[in-house]
């Protein structure tokens, strides 16, 4: 990996930083004790004898380092040792970072937000190169990449103009090893077994197991070296849900009779049981040769392929609809109770009528990264010339069978409680443990859906810079560079109803298909059964999926992204006024070209639709890391900074339709004429080091977002290029025109699609402190915590129209926005024996959810704190020399995720994924 601060060495190893909002106190005790001495990383004790930092403490101490050398604004982690990164996957160890949280997604951290932004607004590097995603937009989902195979990450919270691929709210950049900056060859394997705490269910295990291995080493006198890592990962996938339907809305007395005018309650409940697994594999390789002094190339190569199938087995019923809406016979309400905020908290209802599903889904993701770097040293002049390759895709299939209970309809009178702060619950009056009672049944509600959606993202890069030294004193030395990126991404979501054969009114699902049962206790309810439900389809049903239906077109679509990027920076090593000063100041220009291929209907006929445009950014950056003595660092940062709008938002097709009796067109979709998002950023840090052994840091940051994109309808959107096509009937049957021949199409109409609109301000506040304890007391020798908090805050208020039966009727906030964010991390190491227990935590924050339709929707999430725990041993003498044995709990308060709708007496998920303890061995030889 390249970095622009080459001059004082290459940066390396990053830190778990974790936060508490006890580090606002720590600081000012701390940053008042300059005269307390710290011995350094290596640094002599009083007989001569090297101190060797290991563990623990070697991870923390080398990310503290990378810190305080940076020009930048930075975070980072760092692996222990080979293939030990703290945590248990790498998004858990970045969101202890300060400023940054994880949401959840299937009980693991998987996104990763920065600075109260959504995902979105951050980009993701492998070794310094941009990467693809799986998803239909760019935010990388950290779980893919195993922490076995990673060194470290680095994280830029201030952009600097040879930062390229760089995002608005920050930079994650992953980083692998470079052999040849290893001493000797090393040898690493690893092992651990995994349990869930929910346990085993649906024919699906509780338990899973991590294998590694790593080796490094160099020939030919140390100017070749290699560098190869192996991770498999076998995860269960264990889930307990209550859901209610979106939206809560005032039910009228003919949908809900009983219930009090104007109260609000939800459409439907369902309780599930989800189960399955994760195999996820991973590979890495590297080689680097460096011949002489003059040159130094390397190659990397990153391979990821995981699959997750589950089923969710699931009992529902619907409040509104029985098989006919509203229900008849009438699905009335009784014993029920309002509070203060007109919404219903509990109550039964009879003649209701449930349902049992089995839903299954099989997700697969592949992730391929090459990355070719050659360093030349042409006199006083390095050349670097990057050449970069990845490709990501997702295949996946989504099958639902729905079974009812026989002779049908039963109906049932169920009473419902919709709890706040643990599982919503109901009851059934009936059996629906047998599954030979249950049928496959094309009426009421169907028999079935599915999709197999399809994600391809193909991106390459060349880079090519030059540093050289600089006529004027101020500077250090000048780099000019010019990046260039050609990226496709592409989604196909062919899906169709599942349904019985011709003539065939039900159907029931054999013996030989069921996993047994699963129970829903946690919901008030019983058992229910468990199925293969591919083989069912397979056997019963009949599916075509296809993606050429009106109603499915604004799901597929094609867009293109060429950026060229022409940069500028100089860095900075100077005193000034006897103060010490280094930085970098620079200017990047960037010329994207986008473009995208969709399809929209006209009288039932597919037309091609592209559409696109181009435009520059100016992107000015300066970074100041002024040495105030005694270990003491301010920082100042300003930047124009820009995020490339979401991917699925540039798609140019569209939901296309035209009223037959008005002639006014109408549609849905995307917007491939989005400007990114913009903004002016200032930053402004103060930090206090003890060597690498400790530092305290406060920090703030503000930015003025100059655009937003959200959706937004244009009722005066020019539709003429889309209307060609279009006969109208020659009779109208519809409005005043009955009987006589449609108006022809008009030109304007309302399209609801992703536009820019105005931004707001972002700004917050970040305290951390890494120290261990015996700094005050040596009686505490091997005690520390790295403890950080943050508080944000934006004036920034969206509506989304196409959310807010979710997240309510009037502005939103920031999508990711915690305002309050911490992190703590208490631990003690010494000869070998390791604790570590660590606490996460975060506000409520309206998180980006994807729906049954693959859709994304904005809910409000609960806030959340998750507890993990470590405790392990490493032997340093004797013949178990290199071993390391560790039990590691994940989760370990088994914490919810809860959603709700506006407010929180309106729940919509409440899920709990289980506890994960694992208990494994390293040995490095």
């Amino acid at each position: 990996m390249k970095y622009p601060y080459t001059r004082r060495g290459a940066l390396r190893a990053p830190l778990q930083a974790t936060p508490v909002a006890a580090a606002a106190a720590l600081l000012a005790v701390l940053a008042a004790a300059p005269g307390v001495a710290m011995a350094q990383t290596g640094a002599s004790s009083g007989g001569g004898d090297t101190v060797t930092i290991t563990g623990i403490r070697r991870g923390i101490e080398s990310a503290i380092n990378v810190k305080k050398n940076a020009d930048n604004v930075v975070e980072s982690i760092s692996a222990e040792d080979i293939g030990k990164l703290p945590d248990n996957s790498i998004a858990e160890s970045i969101a202890r970072l300060p400023g940054l949280a994880a949401q959840r997604v299937a009980g693991r951290a998987s996104v990763i937000s920065v600075r109260g932004l959504s995902p979105d607004f951050a980009t993701t590097l492998l070794n310094g190169r941009e990467l693809v995603s799986t998803g239909d937009n760019r935010s990388v989902e950290f779980d893919q990449y195993p922490s076995e195979l990673l060194a470290s990450v680095l994280v830029y919270k201030t952009p600097d103009a040879g930062l390229v691929g760089q995002g608005l709210s920050g930079t994650l950049d992953m980083q692998t090893v470079r052999p040849l900056n290893f001493g000797s060859r090393v040898l690493a394997a690893g092992g651990r077994y995994l349990q869930n705490s929910l346990g085993s269910a649906g024919g699906a295990s509780g338990n899973g197991n991590r294998l590694s291995f790593s080796y490094i080493d160099q020939f030919a006198g140390r100017t070749l070296g290699i560098a190869l890592g192996y991770a498999h990962q076998k995860t269960p996938v264990q889930e307990e849900q209550v859901g209610l339907y979106e939206p809560w809305e005032v039910k009228a007395a003919d949908v809900a009779p009983g219930l009090p005018a104007n109260t609000s309650s939800t459409g439907g409940i369902k309780a599930l049981r989800r189960t399955g697994e994760i195999t996820r594999d991973g590979l890495m390789a590297t080689v680097e040769w460096r011949p002489s002094k003059s040159y130094t190339g390397s190659f990397d190569v990153f391979h990821s392929k995981a699959v997750q199938e589950d089923t969710a087995n699931q009992f529902e019923m619907n409040l509104n609809y029985n098989g006919s809406f509203p229900c008849q016979p009438a699905c009335t309400w009784s014993g029920f109770n309002v509070n203060g905020n007109n919404t219903l908290t509990n109550g039964s209802i009879r003649n209701v009528y449930p349902l049992v599903r089995g839903m299954y889904n099989k997700r697969e993701d592949e992730i391929t990264a090459l990355g070719l770097n050659n360093r030349f040293q042409l006199g006083g002049v390095q050349i670097d010339a990057d050449i970069s390759w990845s490709k990501a895709t997702r295949d996946e299939t989504s099958l639902e069978n729905n079974t009812q209970l026989t002779p049908s309809p039963q109906f049932e009178t169920s009473t419902l409680r919709f709890n706040q702060g643990t599982f919503p619950t109901f009851t059934a009056g009936r059996d629906y443990s047998n599954l030979s009672n249950l049928l496959l049944r094309g009426t009421i509600y169907g028999s079935g859906y599915g999709k197999v959606p399809q994600v391809q993202d193909e991106l390459k890069g060349f880079k090519l810079n030059a540093t050289m030294a600089s006529p004027l004193s101020m500077f250090a030395d000048l780099q000019a560079g010019l990046a260039y990126t050609d990226r496709s991404k592409n989604k196909l979501q062919p899906e169709a109803p599942i349904e019985l054969p011709p003539g065939v009114n039900q159907a029931a699902i054999a013996s030989d298909l069921q996993y047994g049962s699963v129970n829903l206790g946690f919901a008030g309810l019983g058992s229910i059964p468990a199925w293969n439900v591919p083989e069912a389809v397979s056997r019963y049903m009949v599916f075509k999926p296809a993606i050429n239906q009106p109603f499915l077109v604004a799901k597929t679509w094609a867009v293109d992204e060429k950026i060229t990027t022409a940069f500028l920076k100089a860095n900075i090593d100077d005193k000034w006024g006897g103060m010490n000063v280094r930085g970098n100041v620079g200017l990047q220009l960037q010329h994207a070209d986008q473009s995208s291929d969709g399809t929209r209907f006209t009288n039932n006929q597919p037309f091609p639709v592209t559409d696109g445009k181009n435009y520059v950014d100016v992107m000015p950056s300066l970074n100041l890391a002024l040495g105030l003595g005694n270990d003491q660092t301010l920082r100042l940062a300003v930047a124009r900074q820009v995020a490339r709008p979401r991917v699925d938002q540039l798609r140019s097709s569209l939901d296309f339709g035209i009223d037959t009796a008005t002639g006014k067109p109408g549609a849905s979709g995307g917007n491939a004429q989005l400007d990114p998002w913009r903004a002016n950023a200032l930053d402004i840090s103060y930090e206090k080091y003890f060597g690498t052994r400790a530092y305290v840091a406060a920090a703030a940051f503000y930015k003025d977002l100059r655009s937003y994109i959200y959706t937004q309808t244009n009722s005066n959107y020019d539709f003429s290029r889309f209307t060609q096509g279009y006969t109208p009937p020659s009779t109208c049957t519809v409005g005043a025109l009955q009987n006589q021949p449609c108006p022809t199409a008009l030109a304007s109409g309302n399209y609801t699609a992703p536009f820019n609109g105005q931004g707001g301000k972002l700004s917050g506040v970040e305290l951390s402190v890494s120290m261990p304890f015996a700094q005050f007391v040596p009686a505490l020798r091997g005690f520390g915590v790295v403890a950080s908090a943050t508080f944000n805050n934006s004036s920034i208020e969206i509506k989304d129209p196409d959310s807010a039966s979710s997240v309510g009727s009037g502005p939103i906030d920031l999508p990711g926005l915690s305002k309050r964010v911490s992190n703590l991390t208490v631990y003690y190491e010494r000869g070998g024996f390791e604790v570590r227990i660590s606490q996460r935590k975060r506000s409520d924050f309206i998180g980006e959810i994807g729906d049954f339709a693959a859709n994304r929707k904005l809910r409000y999430v609960v806030g959340e704190s998750i507890i993990d725990a470590q405790v392990g041993y490493n032997f340093t003498e004797g013949t178990m020399k290199g071993l390391s044995v560790t039990l590691q709990a994940n989760n370990l308060n088994n914490a919810a995720y809860e959603t709700y709708a506006g407010t929180r007496d309106r729940p919509l998920e409440y899920m709990k994924w289980g506890r994960s303890v694992m208990l494994g061995a390293n040995y490095k030889f």
